[in-house]
C-alpha cells in the first residue's frame, strides 16, 4: 500500500495481488511491495527497480513490510537488480522481511548477500554503504582500532 510520500507504478493501474509504490527520502529511494511477489506480479517490482535514478540516490531500500508471499521469481529479480544496482554504483537493500519472506531468504541463502533491515526506520538510520558492503560488519570505533 502506497505510504504519503509514495507513488503507485502506472499511475493508478494496481496488480490485484502485488501493489508497488516509489518514493524518496534524502538519498534513498525506497520502493513499497505489498502482497504477493510471483511470476504472475513480478513485473510492477521489476518495473519499479528499473526506474531511472535521480541525482543523489545512493541506496535502494525495497520495503517489504506488507509482502506476504514471494516465490523464486521475487527472489532472482531482486538479486539482478542487486547486480544491476551495484554497476551503477548503488546499493539494494531490503527491510521488514515477514517470516514466511525471511525464512524463503534463509533457506536460499540470499539473507548472506544481501543487507536485510528489521524495518524501514532502522534502514533508513544506517549510514549509506557502498555497493558490495551489504553484509559487511560495522565501522570499527577509535577504541577498537
Amino acid at each position: 500500500m502506497p505510504r504519503p510520500a509514495e507513488e503507485p507504478i502506472g499511475g493508478e493501474e494496481v496488480h490485484a495481488r502485488l501493489q508497488v509504490a516509489v518514493g524518496k527520502e534524502g538519498p534513498v529511494r525506497i520502493v513499497t511491495a505489498a502482497g504477493e511477489l510471483d511470476h504472475d506480479t513480478a513485473d510492477e517490482l521489476r518495473r519499479a527497480l528499473a526506474l531511472p535514478v535521480d541525482n543523489g540516490i545512493r541506496r535502494i531500500l525495497v520495503d517489504f513490510g506488507d509482502l506476504q508471499f514471494c516465490d523464486s521469481t521475487g527472489l532472482n529479480l531482486l538479486l539482478r537488480a542487486r547486480l544491476d544496482a551495484e554497476a551503477a554504483g548503488l546499493s539494494l537493500e531490503v527491510a521488514d522481511l515477514q517470516p514466511a519472506v525471511a525464512r524463503l531468504f534463509a533457506i536460499t541463502g540470499v539473507d548472506t548477500v544481501m543487507r536485510i533491515h528489521p524495518d524501514r526506520g532502522a534502514a533508513l538510520k544506517v549510514p549509506d554503504a557502498g555497493p558490495g558492503d551489504e553484509q559487511g560488519p560495522p565501522p570499527a570505533t577509535a577504541d577498537e582500532a
